[in-house]
């Protein structure tokens, strides 16, 4: 029986806990900052709000290259011989990640491709939920395991709040974005991926505990989210006191597990600090 091995890229934000422990290779984008090119997981993302405080400059972004991919998968390769290499990926219409794996992916065998279509704990509930099913039947066929992935792929559901409108203009990512009138008004945007796009769906006004709380209400009404497991995210920032009253409002709705997930610098980058999300599997 040959190993199956899950990889996926550091906008997963996938905690370092979890992937050491069940051996999900990460491979890492990229945050360009004053001129320099770090790896996502080696910047502390303190240092991107330091960095706008002193500047008022926002860093960019970049994603993984094709030579990257390639050096990626052969790593994992010579440390797992004769492994089968399942990657699950940031959505390819936010990044070129997707489109260097696929080009990198032609010089391996055994070597499969998922684009989740998702992006931070959208993106981490479908690696973990491909972690859950290879420790459930650790003999399942790679074929199986792939189609029950892309089977939950659409499932994924992420909504988030960011904390700057500065930061998700900067990023360039969300197209319909109007962000003048959200700085004047104190207007607060809910991101959602909308088949695999960053897509603004919604406005609030308010403090961020209030839209918070309103963001986690509107949410699990609109989708019945799988109640084993509930992802919270954040971005360094964030009210403590906010976080407390999102794991009451996730016990009340019948939540058994919630894990809380920190954005990393990448996804920080386009967030800006205090930003709240969340994420899940619905059923």
């Amino acid at each position: 029986m040959r190993r199956i091995i899950l990889s996926t890229e550091s906008g997963a934000d996938l905690p370092r806990d979890l992937a050491e422990k069940y051996a999900v290779q990460v491979v890492p984008m990229h945050v360009i900052m004053d001129g320099k090119d770090y790896l996502d997981g080696s910047l502390p993302v303190v240092n991107i709000y330091e960095y706008y405080e002193r500047t008022k400059k926002i860093p960019s972004t970049a994603a993984t290259n094709v030579h990257e991919y390639q050096e990626f998968f052969l790593k994992i390769k010579e440390q797992f011989p004769g492994c089968v290499i399942v990657h699950i990926g940031y959505t390819s219409k936010a990044s070129a990640s997707f489109q260097s794996a696929v080009i990198a992916s032609e010089d391996y065998e055994d070597l499969h491709l998922i684009d989740a279509l998702n992006v931070t704990g959208g993106l981490a509930a479908i690696v973990l939920y491909a972690v859950k099913l290879l420790e459930e039947e650790p003999s399942i066929e790679p074929e199986r395991l792939i189609e029950k992935i892309e089977a939950v792929v659409p499932k994924s559901r992420l909504a988030f709040i960011p904390g700057s409108l500065d930061f998700l203009r900067a990023g360039g990512r969300v197209s319909n974005i109007a962000y003048l009138g959200g700085a004047l008004l104190k207007i607060k945007p809910v991101i959602e991926l909308i088949d695999g796009k960053l897509v603004s769906t919604k406005k609030y006004r308010g403090k961020m505990g209030a839209v918070a709380e309103r963001l986690m209400s509107e949410y699990l009404s609109e989708y019945n989210i799988d109640r084993e497991q509930l992802y919270l995210l954040y971005s360094l920032g964030l009210d403590a006191s906010i976080k407390e009253r999102m794991d009451e409002i996730a016990k009340e709705a019948g939540f058994r597990n919630v894990r809380w997930i920190q954005a990393g610098a990448m996804i920080s980058t386009h967030a800006g600090p205090g930003g709240f999300g969340i994420a899940g599997l619905e059923v």
